[in-house]
């Protein structure tokens, strides 16, 4: 993904909303790091990405399409199509976004399942603080 043709910062905004759609403590706390160390996303915009949107108004659209995504399982509109595609992104940046989606479902699912140990500075999905965490040995 890092030879795409979305900046690697997009690809940080989609990770954090969809680690706050899955719940996935690890992911939220890697991403928050990649976001401020890497991406050099500052904290408001992280919590903008973690609500689903963005505040560069480039990134805005890409963002809350790929939470539509997430939180719809794919099952978007053709109007939710039609949004992004007017804000300037191609049929492949699309693809892209989905495949963006696809990679953090992916490794948020395997992460919440395994209970993985967070190995960076702990940042709770806002289900992680509800519910707390739990471990492997606990099932």
């Amino acid at each position: 993904m890092a030879k795409g043709a979305l900046p690697a910062q997009t690809g940080e905004r989609i990770a954090l909303a969809v680690a706050e759609i899955n719940g996935c403590d690890y992911c939220m706390s890697a991403h928050s790091y990649l976001g401020k160390n890497v991406a050099k996303l500052d904290d408001a915009e992280m919590s903008a990405n973690r609500n689903g949107g963005s505040n560069e108004p480039k990134a805005a659209p890409a963002v809350q399409f790929a939470a539509k995504v997430a939180r719809e399982r794919g099952r978007v509109s053709d109007e939710d199509l039609r949004a992004v595609k007017e804000a300037g992104y191609t049929d492949a940046q699309i693809v892209e976004i989905v495949v963006h989606i696809a990679l953090s479902v992916l490794t948020n699912y395997a992460n919440v399942v395994a209970n993985t140990e967070i190995d960076f500075p702990v940042v709770r999905t806002h289900q992680g603080l509800k519910n707390g965490t739990r471990t492997l040995l606990d099932t």
